[in-house]
């Protein structure tokens, strides 16, 4: 590795924060090992702990109609289409109950940007979800499509966080970030809301007290540069409110897309970027590994590459699926990969609290 390069690592290592041409540099780097030895040198004094943890949840896609057409997208359909939908309550009450009886805690809510449906859609159906579901954390809505709720039903984003947090809604996921630059977005999603306006939904969550996640989906038209650009306003929205719980970062799927003609990333990128991103994201606390598109191996890897999370035992999903790429891992499968990783397997909620008695694991 070149001198310079090792100067970073070491400056990475003992806590200090790195600039963004020292992380533009690591991430131009071939050097994964050594890259990933400073990745877990950062994980490991961040979480001294000898377990990581893992979550149990649904992903439930209440809607597929979408206005947006990003061009990365494979899930969507236009309003009318044969096979768009809205789902029922009744299906959504099914689709929880079974997460419930498989010890999940918490659902996901996402869809896509209705034209037809407003704040007061969603209210009642957050009222009636928590009302027979009250164990259950809605984590929901991501920025772009708050920012929509905003648009149709007239209103300031402000008024949308706090009428639907009124009816229940628990965290707020952190998707629909793609690159927080606006060239690339553009380019892959332009009818979707700015990073401008992403980071301001997220930091208005985050003054009213909510918590939630940061992403990153990469390896399409963005340049280094601009990842490491989506890193560092990450990062300084992250100083301001200290509001995200964690971050995820997964690699572009392109089947099925528009972008079908991309060359699709594999685990070198996915290892390398992960790891710039524990090195640079100094104030995040967590990482997610993206086991759902890299599959379970390079899911168990991640954990040595700086995350200290192995993301959910997801029990549905359909926006990945859809563009290819379909992964799956039952809850003891996800505790095995932890545990032969060397590691104790721990289940926690959204905000990163652990929900399980401590038990003994292969490990040990």
């Amino acid at each position: 590795m070149k001198h310079a390069n090792r100067a970073i690592l070491e400056k990475a290592i003992s806590g200090r924060r790195l600039s963004d041409a020292e992380a533009l540099a690591l991430l131009e780097s071939h050097e994964l090992a050594a890259l990933g030895r400073a990745a877990d040198a950062v994980t490991r004094r961040l979480h001294p702990e000898p377990y990581r943890t893992y979550n149990v949840d649904r992903n439930i896609n209440y809607t597929n109609v979408c206005t947006s057409g990003c061009r990365f997208c494979a899930f969507s359909r236009s309003l009318g289409a044969a096979d768009a939908y809205v789902l029922s309550r009744d299906e959504l009450h099914k689709k929880i109950e079974e997460t419930v009886a498989m010890g999940g805690d918490q659902i996901l809510l996402q869809g896509g940007m209705h034209p037809e449906l407003k704040i007061e859609w969603y209210e009642n159906l957050l009222r009636d979800l928590k009302q027979s579901f009250p164990s259950i954390n809605i984590h929901g809505f991501s920025p772009p499509e708050i920012d929509h709720i905003a648009s149709v039903s007239g209103l300031s984003i402000r008024e949308v966080l706090d009428r639907l947090r009124a009816a229940g809604l628990g965290s707020l996921p952190g998707g629909g970030a793609e690159i927080l630059v606006d060239r690339v977005r553009k380019a892959i999603s332009p009818r979707k809301t700015s990073a401008d306006r992403w980071l301001e939904v997220c930091r208005l969550w985050h003054a009213m007290g909510g918590r939630g996640s940061a992403t990153m989906m990469f390896g399409h038209v963005e340049t280094p540069a601009e990842r490491i650009e989506h890193l560092r306003r990450l990062r300084g929205l992250q100083d301001e409110t200290g509001g995200f719980t964690a971050f995820i970062c997964w690699t572009f799927q392109p089947q099925n897309t528009a972008l079908t003609q991309l060359p699709k990333s594999g685990a070198f990128d996915y290892l390398r970027t992960l790891a710039v991103a524990r090195l640079y994201l100094d104030n995040f606390a967590n990482l997610q590994a993206s086991w759902v598109t890299q599959g379970l191996a390079v899911g168990q890897l991640a954990l040595r590459f700086g995350a200290n999370d192995f993301g959910s035992a997801m029990i549905e999903e359909n926006v990945v699926a859809a563009a290819g790429t379909s992964h799956r891992a039952t809850e003891s499968q996800i505790r095995g990969a932890i545990e032969d990783a060397g590691y104790s397997a721990r289940k926690r909620d959204v905000f990163y609290q652990l929900l399980d008695a401590r038990r003994p694991s292969q490990a040990e």
